[in-house]
């Protein structure tokens, strides 16, 4: 996620029944002549450990009316050194290893039968340096990579896999066959059950995504775009044509609309993210929704992910 570096019961309820008081009036500025299909609840996903903020599932509210992801943040093919350096697709996990454990996964899942977990591969940053694809070739880091994680996989009892690379020291073609080949491998043994990726519009980053998707897209379950690295400051209006505009670029993909909890940019749920996400609902568009993260969410009392998940939850 780019640039990674919101108080109690009297607020939720006032935050939401100002959405709710707001929405009909929203609503009726964007108007749809669409044919509105049926709609099944959404997905909703949290990534999660990404800060060392001692947060763990059991603080996140759950909804057991929609399917819920967390995103375990990160595993990273490169070394945990004070200079770190790429390891070709031998993967380790970055993310709060002592309040993320094997255990709690188990208690998370036993608790909420509507609940997986998954891990996010890559990310921004790793101990202050870039996280960059760089493979040696696309076999060496397919086979290390498939073992590595595979690894990772059994000893948490993980449902998914998230790509987050957002640095590249390889072309285009070659990050999509690397991937696809690991997708493919991964699906087709059982490894894991469900597959995103997390891209966003930064013309470096995106080519990537975009090679990927043309491709094999077919591997890939949703696409949790980064609606948070837009400006800040970003409209209702702007938030709607920007999902249009990825809708295109991912033809056919199920597109996550996103916001950050750690004062990042994007539509923020205090000016309209809800409304925006009610629109879509309405289109029959609203696949589901992400939150960057747990980590930076635990501060509001996690108001934003019980509000997000009422809403896929409710009636259109």
């Amino acid at each position: 996620m780019p640039r990674k570096t919101t108080p109690g019961f009297q607020l939720k309820h006032n935050l939401l029944s100002v959405w709710m008081l707001t929405r009909p009036a929203l609503i009726n500025i964007f108007p749809t002549t669409e044919a509105i299909p049926a709609v099944c609840p959404g997905v909703f996903i949290e990534y999660i450990g990404a800060e060392g903020k001692n947060v763990t599932f059991s603080y996140v509210p759950i909804n057991p009316n929609i399917e819920f992801y967390f995103l375990l943040s990160f595993a990273i093919d490169y070394t945990n050194t004070k200079s770190p350096e790429p390891t070709n697709g031998n993967f380790l996990v970055y993310w709060d290893t002592d309040n993320l454990t094997p255990s709690h996964i188990s208690s998370i899942k036993a608790k909420y039968k509507n609940v997986k977990v998954g891990m996010s591969l890559g990310g921004d940053t790793v101990n202050g340096k870039n996280a960059t694809f760089a493979p040696t070739s696309i076999t060496s880091w397919v086979r290390n990579a498939i073992y590595s994680i595979t690894k990772i996989v059994k000893e948490y009892n993980l449902d998914a896999i998230d790509i987050d690379y957002e640095h590249f020291n390889a072309d285009p073609d070659t990050f999509a066959e690397c991937i696809r080949r690991l997708l493919y491998y991964l699906k087709q043994n059982n490894v894991v059950c469900y597959t995103s990726i997390a891209p966003y519009a930064d013309d470096s980053v995106q080519v990537h995504y975009l090679a990927l998707w043309r491709k094999y897209g077919h591997l890939i379950d949703y696409v949790n775009f980064q609606f948070y690295a837009y400006e800040k400051g970003t409209t209702i209006p702007q938030l709607l044509q920007y999902f249009e505009t990825q809708s295109c670029n991912f033809k056919g993909g199920k597109i996550l609309v996103s916001f950050g909890t750690n004062n990042i940019g994007g539509l923020s749920p205090k000016n309209g993210f809800f409304d925006a996400c009610t629109i879509l609902k309405r289109q029959g568009k609203l696949h589901g929704i992400f939150i960057w993260s747990a980590d930076d969410s635990m501060k509001d009392h996690f108001q934003y992910e019980k509000l997000s998940q009422d809403l896929l939850a409710s009636a259109v």
